[in-house]
C-alpha cells in the first residue's frame, strides 16, 4: 500500500471508491468523477486530498482536509480544519484510514490548524469509531449528526 496527495487524473479512481460506498448503502450522495474534482481536488479550501492504493495502484480511499471558512455547510468554526474519510468497504479494516490519518495529520500541522472536525452522520457507527480510534472527541451534535474535533498540540 502507498499514500500519496491525490491529483485530478485520480477522479475517476476516487469516484470507484465512493460508487462502492453508495452501492453498499453507506453513501448516499454524488459520487462520480466530476463531484470529485470540484469537492475534493480542486476545491477552493483545500489543504490535502490524500488516496491511498493497493499494490497494483487501485484506490482504497480518500481523505480530505480543508480549511473550514464562513458558512460552510456543516457549521465548523471558522479557522478549523474540515476532514471527510472515505475508504472502500472491500478494503475496510486494512489500516487504510490510519495511513491517510497520518497523511493528513502532516497536512494538518503544516497548515498550522489547531482543530480539525468530523461531521459525522449519527448512524454511522464505523465513521464514528474511527474518528475516535484516532484521537477525535465528541464536542457537539446536531439533528442526525456529530461533530468530533481533533485537537492539534
Amino acid at each position: 500500500m502507498r499514500t500519496r496527495n491525490a491529483t485530478p487524473a485520480d477522479a475517476a479512481a476516487l469516484a470507484d471508491v465512493l460508487d462502492e460506498l453508495v452501492t453498499s448503502d453507506q453513501r448516499s450522495k454524488a459520487s462520480d468523477a466530476e463531484f470529485v474534482r470540484s469537492h475534493y481536488l480542486a476545491h477552493p479550501d483545500l489543504i490535502r486530498c490524500a488516496i491511498c492504493e493497493d499494490d497494483e495502484g487501485r484506490a482504497l480511499g480518500l481523505q480530505s482536509l480543508k480549511h473550514a471558512r464562513a458558512g460552510n455547510p456543516y457549521g465548523t468554526p471558522e479557522g478549523w480544519g474540515i476532514i471527510g474519510t472515505h475508504v472502500r468497504p472491500s478494503a475496510a479494516r486494512r489500516g487504510v484510514g490510519r495511513r491517510l490519518w497520518a497523511w493528513s495529520l502532516s497536512a494538518a500541522r503544516g497548515a498550522g490548524l489547531v482543530k480539525i472536525e468530523a461531521y459525522i452522520g449519527a448512524e454511522n457507527a464505523a465513521a464514528l469509531a474511527y474518528y475516535g480510534q484516532a484521537g477525535f472527541e465528541t464536542w457537539r451534535e446536531t439533528d442526525g449528526a456529530i461533530g468530533k474535533v481533533y485537537t492539534l498540540d
